[in-house]
């Protein structure tokens, strides 16, 4: 069984997340370094980053030094890179297919395409989940990717500037934004925002006082996934900060003006950021009889393996079984690389007609970043249970969690350079990005 033109087993994978590109790499060096396998990944982006900042993308504080390129990734790492997006799939045929790549004035510069594969993996990740709620596609931004992060930094600086430069009395309105979703995506953003905020103000584009921030969640406590010590101490220190919490309010439609809620409230907002849930892309629910459940997640065994022997599934697009517990695993990042790791030895053990590792989620707990305000969570191990932490030590823990992300795709000496070059880069250069 070969699906490549040289004879070699070829393993395709699907999306250059935080698994996908782990992935990709580990088999690259283990696998394509020695000739043994044919591994290409498969993206609709140049550039990958951790997804987890992709709120500090969005509010413009973070450096263009944490993206990395796929193809220089793809060359130092002895895997193949492949620009574009999957649209469709035949399983007996053991074929992927790939939509035209157009440029931003509608230009084919790549024309539809079909790749053969021995061993598939799909790790496309998610999606914002809008619930059919009217008016949320149309008027809300999404921070799912980072083309949309980027995006949405740019219509951020559009608004300071309209609202304060443009106007002869700036302080009459203040900017308002409004976050839908009080999970980790939506309290580090509001966050993130505030900081920025105080930034501009220390460049004269805007006073603190003329933003306005709010939150807006469905149920009635902030982070779900923090105990409720943690919880409540999140609530305090964005109160804290003047960010308007508006808990157990049911979003029935966005509109130009601002956000309606089930109560009749109309909460107003110049900028609208969606971050109240997640699902994997609708397109997954047509992969050629593929099992998914209602979030069109692929249904995969404890091996990561679909209804069909060829084709596993890895990150948020996944839906895993959690023994012990009456959910799946959670979509989180460390369960990710938990799973990007096992796969890896389940696939070198196939090549060798081994057998493949059970996979089992090991929850080291939650973490939640409030810029440099504060950090808190809890960390949970056998030894010690559930241990609520915050401040440094929660920081440390929380950029550890990347650090973890950057060894598994640079390996130890080349993260500790980008780590230094990046003290470097920050004390040389502007905080946040003007462009």
């Amino acid at each position: 069984m070969a699906g490549s033109s040289n004879g070699k087993h070829k393993i395709v994978i699907v999306g250059g997340g935080a698994a996908g590109l782990e992935l990709a790499t580990g088999l690259g060096q283990t696998l394509g370094k020695k000739g043994l396998a044919e591994i290409v990944l498969l993206d609709a982006s140049m550039t990958h980053i951790w997804k987890p900042l992709l709120h500090e993308v969005a509010a413009g504080t973070l450096g263009e030094s944490e993206e990395v390129d796929y193809l220089a990734q793809a060359h130092r790492n002895h895997f193949r890179f492949r620009l574009g997006k999957m649209e469709g799939l035949d399983r007996n045929k053991k074929e992927i297919y790939v939509s035209s790549t157009l440029s931003d004035d509608g230009e084919e510069l790549i024309p539809k395409r079909i790749f053969n594969y021995d061993t598939l993996v799909m790790s496309v990740g998610s999606v914002s989940n809008t619930f059919n709620i009217k008016g949320v596609t149309e008027h809300c931004m999404f921070l799912d990717t980072l083309s949309e992060a980027f995006k949405f930094q740019k219509r951020l600086i559009e608004c300071y500037m309209k609202s304060y430069i443009g106007k002869q009395n700036p302080g009459d309105k203040p900017l308002s934004i409004a976050i839908v979703g009080a999970g980790a995506t939506g309290i580090e953003l509001s966050a993130q925002l505030h900081e920025v905020t105080d930034v501009l103000a220390i460049y004269g584009l805007k006073e603190p006082s003329n933003v306005k921030l709010t939150i807006i969640e469905a149920a009635t406590q902030l982070l779900p996934a923090l105990p409720k010590k943690l919880a409540t101490a999140t609530q305090q220190q964005l109160l804290k900060l003047g960010i308007d919490l508006k808990l157990g309010c049911r979003v029935v439609e966005v509109t130009k003006e601002g956000i309606q809620t089930l109560d009749g409230e109309m909460i107003p907002a110049d900028l609208k950021v969606w971050a109240a849930g997640i699902k994997a892309p609708d397109w997954m629910k047509q992969l050629d009889g593929l099992e998914t459940n209602h979030l069109n997640q692929l249904i995969v065994d404890q091996t990561l393996k679909t209804s069909d022997d060829n084709i596993f599934a890895i990150g948020d697009c996944a839906a895993c079984p959690w023994p012990g517990h009456h959910v799946n695993v959670p979509p989180r990042a460390q369960a990710a690389h938990q799973q990007a790791s096992a796969l890896h030895t389940s696939i070198t053990n196939r090549l060798k007609g081994g057998a493949s590792v059970t996979y089992v989620y090991h929850d080291y707990g939650s973490l939640v970043s409030l810029g440099k305000y504060t950090t808190v969570g809890n960390l949970m191990g056998y030894l010690m249970g559930s241990v609520s932490i915050g401040g440094f030590i929660a920081k440390v823990v929380y950029l550890s969690l990347y650090k973890m992300h950057q060894i598994a795709i640079h390996g130890y000496f080349r993260t500790v350079m980008l780590t230094l070059s990046n003290l470097f880069r920050h004390s040389a250069y502007k905080k946040i990005k003007l462009h």
